[in-house]
């Protein structure tokens, strides 16, 4: 479910006198369609974070190596907290002593299509699929187009955390993610290390 419950883990980690980040209460438009984001994440570890709007919140994994375009690739996405709406506009430098201190870029945005089906072939609502372990969907965003699904291989339990497969389907010629230390922003245009700069400097 979305709402303030659903943003209790996110809450619980931040200090939001210390952090830029936004500490949520938006909604989105009704009846808009509903969004993607991927931002890259120089913290501890460099990652991409993969996040979905479901349900007025922002479903996220942590995916090291990032989206390929190949659908022989199946990329590891680590499952975190739920984020906020406004988590989608974020792009800035997150203090070293909080958590998940490091640079954030938007490296792609824009829509999704849920194409998440039940056994008979009918549409399943994505909340649903997700709770089921399986999640169909079409993206079409500044990078990422095409259908996509995500995959849960582990439950939590047993000491490990649950962990999912993010898989382009359908026909591939997408690219595999850049250098991630190369790569740029689709808002400002600038790498990890040129909003660092520009953040110290300010």
């Amino acid at each position: 479910m979305g709402g303030s419950d659903a943003l209790s883990d996110y809450h619980r980690k931040r200090d939001f006198d210390r952090t830029a980040e936004p500490e949520g209460g938006g909604r989105a438009a009704p009846g808009a369609r509903p969004g993607f984001v991927v931002q890259i994440h120089d913290a501890r570890t460099l990652h991409f974070d993969f996040r979905l709007e479901v349900d007025g919140v922002l479903k996220s994994w942590a995916v090291p190596k990032g989206p390929s375009g190949d659908p022989h690739d199946k990329r590891l996405a680590m499952p975190t907290e739920d984020h906020p709406m406004e988590y989608r506009d974020f792009e800035g430098v997150i203090a070293e002593a909080e958590y998940g201190g490091g640079t954030v870029i938007i490296w792609d945005e824009g829509g999704y299509e849920n194409r998440s089906t039940d056994r008979r072939g009918h549409e399943l609502p994505f909340a649903e699929a997700l709770d089921a372990g399986h999640a169909s969907f079409r993206l079409a965003g500044r990078k990422l187009r095409g259908d996509w699904a995500l995959t849960r291989f582990r439950e939590d339990g047993a000491g490990e955390r649950a962990a999912w497969l993010l898989v382009r389907h359908g026909r591939g010629g997408g690219r595999p993610a850049p250098d991630p230390r190369r790569a740029r922003s689709v808002r400002s245009g600038r790498t990890l290390r040129q909003l660092a700069e520009e953040a110290g400097g300010a």
